[in-house]
């Protein structure tokens, strides 16, 4: 499973529509198709009724909160190797003070 994937599935589901949640996610829609297809075969089953209206099958509704979760998950991972990460512009804005004082 990807990352990606995971975003898209949250989109789609947020949004009910193929093309809005291609558009959110900044991808084309058949990407965003292709994207959630695959999550389908890897999770063994249909993510999402197509017709007559977008909507999470049952599978769908037992997966969100778990892939909810990934996401949260990943963006609070990021969020931390952020203020763990030195910044390059932060080194050079430390290093010209030291060098001004002199």
């Amino acid at each position: 499973m990807e990352m990606q994937q995971v975003y898209y599935f949250l989109a789609l589901c947020e949004e009910l529509n193929f093309t809005r949640a291609a558009r959110r996610c900044g991808v084309s829609q058949p990407t965003l198709t292709t994207a959630i297809s695959a999550l389908e075969r890897e999770l063994d089953g249909a993510l999402f009724h197509r017709k007559p209206l977008i909507a999470l099958t049952g599978l769908g509704h037992r997966v969100r909160p778990y892939l909810d979760e990934i996401a949260r998950n990943a963006d609070h991972a990021r969020e931390v190797a952020r203020t763990l990460t030195p910044r390059p512009d932060a080194d050079r804005a430390v290093d010209s003070s030291k060098h001004s004082s002199n």
